[in-house]
């Protein structure tokens, strides 16, 4: 019995040689505590799937962006404008289309500077947002201030300076992305068209569709299908991709800036 009694008893004493007893677990508890490693979590069961079921498994997770109209299926079409990076977009087409973004970007929460050689077709916009203190301003070409970007605070700039734009003052780049709107190819088109990441085509003449299907290696049939695009309606081009987009504006925007058009 003594020597069973004894062999218990260094059983329960730990392995540091000083012949301590080992901690229980609501001490260990404690220590970890005290130490600084926070609390225990509960312990739960892994989640798991059948392989199976793997297809019937969806995430709910869009693009982030403006919504700048619909797809040929009916989806929403979002235009990813505040990036980390430059991002050039150019627009050949109609002022109707660059106001409603715009308008739409500034709603997301980024600040909208329109450089154009015409303010008074912006300033029914202005007023309507508060007189430039709601996220739009409007300057004269040349005149874009340094607008102090950063991720919480992100700028889109809208060049609306005619056919041949002068190269501007404010560039593309981290959090400020620039929409230059051509109402035509013009001279300044190729050199544009380079440079820009997204390039958005509404309904132009043949010869122009012609001369663009070139520049931009588009298929004939999207070069025949330009010259007879519907207002509203856009072809936007990256180096990889091509989607036609409709933009349909909301009541308050028809009440703003009218129906879609091609031309002012």
């Amino acid at each position: 019995m003594t020597a069973m009694t004894t062999r218990a008893g260094q059983a329960a004493q730990t392995a540091t040689g000083r012949g301590e007893p080992r901690p229980t677990a609501p001490q260990r508890a404690r220590d970890l505590l005290r130490s600084g490693f926070g609390l225990i979590g509960p312990r739960h069961p892994r989640h798991s799937l059948p392989v199976e079921q793997l297809d019937a498994l969806t995430l709910p997770i869009g693009d982030d962006g403006v919504v700048i109209g619909v797809d040929a299926d009916g989806r929403p079409a979002v235009l990813g404008l505040n990036r980390p990076t430059p991002y050039d977009v150019v627009l050949i087409g109609g002022l109707w289309t660059a106001q409603v973004i715009a308008l739409r970007a500034a709603a997301t929460g980024a600040r909208v500077a329109v450089e154009t050689g015409r303010p008074q077709a912006w300033m029914q916009m202005v007023h309507a947002m508060g007189g430039g203190q709601n996220g739009l301003a409007v300057y004269d070409v040349g005149r874009v201030p340094p607008q102090g970007t950063s991720a919480g605070t992100p700028v889109l700039v809208v060049r609306d300076c005619g056919m041949r734009p002068p190269r501007g003052r404010v560039v593309s780049g981290p959090w400020q992305a620039v929409l230059t709107l051509l109402p035509y190819l013009s001279p300044v088109a190729p050199r544009l068209l380079r440079q820009a990441r997204l390039v958005g085509v509404q309904r132009i003449s043949p010869d122009e569709a012609t001369e663009l299907g070139r520049a931009m290696a588009l298929p004939r049939a999207e070069m025949d299908a330009l010259p007879g695009l519907s207002d509203g309606l856009t072809l936007w081009c990256t180096d990889r991709d091509r989607q036609y987009v409709l933009t349909q504006p909301t009541d308050a925007e028809i009440g703003l800036l009218g129906m879609p058009r091609r031309m002012d």
